[in-house]
């Protein structure tokens, strides 16, 4: 019997920037972006009121960034202030330390980093940056172990 392939994609939650929020990660990942509007569904399509306010209507439904990560976000119609969403973290492993370094100072940027990129005594470079949207990214790059 074999086994499903399943997928865990992470969803995003933000306060009313989710566009911009996703064009950075765009910038940093490449690949391709689609925004969907709460304001492009047909009237009353949220059974959320506030979903289906003006102030939502130019706001991100559902996003998608597909590419060498998959990754989806909203903007959230019960919360429209920026907050930090530092709750958990995201964790990025490869074995290309240009790319995964390049990823890791794309993500530093306007950011914090909160533990240095830095060889690890189990062998791996590892480090953990908060980027400016408050999301926590933790970057190791793999030992070659040949």
């Amino acid at each position: 019997m074999t086994q499903p392939i399943i997928k865990l994609n992470p969803h995003l939650f933000f306060g009313g920037n989710c566009r911009e929020a996703m064009e950075f990660y765009k910038s940093v990942f490449g690949g391709e972006l689609v925004l969907t509007l709460y304001g492009e569904g047909p009237p009353d399509a949220h059974k959320d009121p506030k979903a289906n306010s003006e102030e939502m209507k130019s706001k991100v439904m559902f996003a998608k960034l597909s590419g060498v990560i998959t990754l989806l976000a909203s903007d959230n119609p019960n919360n429209t202030e920026a907050e930090n969403t530092g709750q958990f973290g995201l964790s990025l492993e490869g074995s290309d330390e240009s790319i995964f370094k390049g990823y890791f100072d794309k993500l530093a940027e306007k950011g914090q980093i909160t533990a240095p990129l830095i060889k690890q005594f189990w062998g791996d470079t590892f480090g953990m940056v908060t980027d400016l949207y408050g999301v926590n990214w933790m970057v190791n790059i793999t030992a070659n172990r040949d």
